[in-house]
């Protein structure tokens, strides 16, 4: 039993030109899809193998392709990311100010005091996670002291060990 035949020869001349001029692997495979089903007689599970996608993704890159070189208008690809923000970036530098002011200073973050306030802003509970994410958004990593102070003398510390005043 054979599907129905594969359209789109209308667009086979651009699709092949398309192939010599790719500049990325997208372009490329969007090309192929146009073209190896009618080119080599290839199903389009037997297309999506060859390029290593799966079949519905086949169907989008040629939808894609054909309506590209027919001119018309794709559709606006989805936005960006933070779609669940729970306040804005200024917002945010503006609530970790009094935290991570001090903290340049040499002070200590306390990881549960932001989470704190930052529940008592949001008026709900915040998961440990969110704030780690909102300090690192903002430029804060956990600094851990070292064993030995840096300006540390030791010959000193063991005169004092062995005469203590």
């Amino acid at each position: 039993m054979k599907g129905r035949p594969v359209s789109g020869r209308d667009v086979l001349p651009q699709a092949m030109e398309a192939m010599h001029i790719a500049k990325t692997a997208q372009e490329l495979r969007q090309a192929q899809a146009v073209a190896l089903p009618l080119l080599l007689e290839l199903s389009l599970p037997q297309t999506a193998r060859a390029l290593g996608v799966c079949p519905t993704w086949v169907c989008v890159l040629r939808r894609r392709f054909a309506k590209v070189v027919k001119g018309e208008a794709l559709p606006t690809p989805p936005r960006g990311g933070r779609r669940r923000q729970n306040l804005s970036i200024e917002q945010e530098q503006a609530f970790l100010e009094p935290f991570l002011g001090p903290a340049s200073t040499g002070n200590v973050v306390v990881v549960a005091a932001v989470r704190q306030a930052l529940q008592e802003r949001l008026g709900r509970p915040v998961a440990l996670a969110s704030v780690y994410n909102l300090l690192h958004r903002h430029g804060w990593r956990k600094v851990v002291p070292d064993k030995v102070h840096p300006q540390a003398d030791p010959m000193a510390q063991q005169e004092w060990k062995k005469n203590p005043v």
